[in-house]
């Protein structure tokens, strides 16, 4: 009986650690660095606009600012940089989210 239930826990194990390895460079690959961060959506005039800081102080970060029906703007921030982003008028959608993406 001990004999079956090690085989088992060995069989068990094995498969967990083979879906843990295939699955690990599948998900480091479309992870890129998360240092661009948002500090405020805002409006002035006319003009949309957020606030976004590079939390990286070793490198440049790009990001996306994703709109709703709209073409997404993208960019660069330099390294520990922040900086107002204007990404469009008050006549389109608040932007959802601000995503990192790679350079």
């Amino acid at each position: 009986m001990r004999k079956i239930m090690s085989i088992a826990l060995a069989a068990v194990a094995c498969s967990a650690s083979l879906t843990l390895a295939t699955s690990s460079p599948a998900a480091a690959a479309d992870h890129s660095p998360q240092c661009v961060k948002v500090r405020k959506y805002f409006n002035k005039g006319q003009q949309r606009y957020v606030r976004l800081s590079n939390l990286c102080t070793q490198r440049v970060s790009c990001y996306k600012i994703v709109i709703p029906h709209h073409k997404d703007p993208s960019g660069r921030l330099p390294k520990g940089a922040t900086k107002d982003v204007r990404y469009g008028t008050t006549g389109i959608p608040r932007a959802l989210y601000v995503k990192n993406v790679s350079c």
